[in-house]
């Protein structure tokens, strides 16, 4: 109990034993809590006992960073948590499972981090009332699909899978009311079509991923924003033309494009519609043989 509002540890080594210890924290004035790069020497102690001191702070933002985290317990009590960020431990799919106390959470960083199943990530959130951002990249997440029901947060609006191991099956098992989605370097070859009924989804980062076709927006329809750099597209087909007429701008460098009369017909369609084109060639020259 002091005055301290915004704490910092980094680099901390904890040499003694670790105890049970009773902490009330009620009228305690702290708001943030930072820890960075701490090591734990001891390991034969209850994890109970280490975990609920931080689990039930009283406070808005706290952030445990690169300090080989294997488990946080769910706050026993109403939280006021709105901002957690867990960047680069040893998280896994047990997180958070089957918790209610975590209602007025906003942001959620697990960035580096060792989950697995996307289905257990989705309903890790779907308790979580006020989730509006969620960083899961550079984890493990697979989605195998096959009808597998997954359930998120309603309130989810932008949503972070780059650098995981997902494949086409991921449309299958995203967020309703998702307005931001990455997706970026991961394993994904199509997009399914009349899969996934994404309203809201104004930006779409698919960039580094399999593709060999610019993706339709069947289910997109509100897409503003497309990013398909980095993949193996080797000229648009004619169903993005006519299921993306909301699309402003395209980011579509570092592909393999052919020459084509779709191709230029494409280019000259975006620059008519005053969109924006990312990595297009300016121009083109095509030779065919006669007839």
């Amino acid at each position: 109990h002091s005055s301290v509002e915004y704490f910092n540890i980094n680099n901390v080594t904890q040499m003694s034993d670790i105890e049970h210890y009773n902490f009330d924290y009620s009228g305690t004035s702290m708001k943030a809590l930072t820890m960075k790069k701490i090591k734990i020497t001891d390991m034969y102690f209850s994890q109970d006992d280490l975990y609920e001191i931080f689990a039930d702070m009283n406070i808005t933002d706290m952030t445990i960073a690169d300090s080989e985290m294997i488990h946080m317990l769910c706050p026993s009590r109403k939280s006021s948590f709105r901002y957690l960020n867990f960047l680069k431990n040893d998280l896994t799919d047990f997180l958070f499972q089957k918790c209610d106390n975590l209602a007025q959470l906003e942001t959620l960083i697990l960035q580096k981090n060792k989950f697995e199943s996307l289905r257990k990530v989705s309903f890790m959130t779907s308790r979580m009332k006020s989730l509006t951002y969620l960083d899961m990249s550079n984890n493990l997440l697979r989605h195998d699909g096959a009808g597998v029901q997954c359930q998120w947060a309603e309130s989810l609006a932008e949503l972070d899978l780059s650098s995981n191991q997902l494949a086409g099956a991921v449309f299958e098992c995203l967020p309703a009311n998702v307005q931001k989605l990455s997706l970026r370097n991961n394993q994904i070859s199509n997009v399914p079509s009349g899969v996934a009924e994404l309203k809201s989804l104004e930006e779409l980062n698919l960039a580094s991923n399999r593709l060999a076709d610019l993706p339709g927006c069947g289910g997109f329809t509100s897409l503003q924003f497309l990013n398909v750099e980095m993949n193996s597209i080797l000229t648009p087909s004619a169903d993005f033309f006519q299921s993306c007429p909301r699309v402003r701008e395209l980011q579509a460098g570092h592909n393999p494009f052919q020459c084509s009369c779709e191709l230029q017909a494409f280019i000259r369609l975006e620059r008519r519609s005053g969109g924006k084109l990312f990595g297009w060639p300016a121009a083109y020259v095509c030779e065919y043989p006669e007839g």
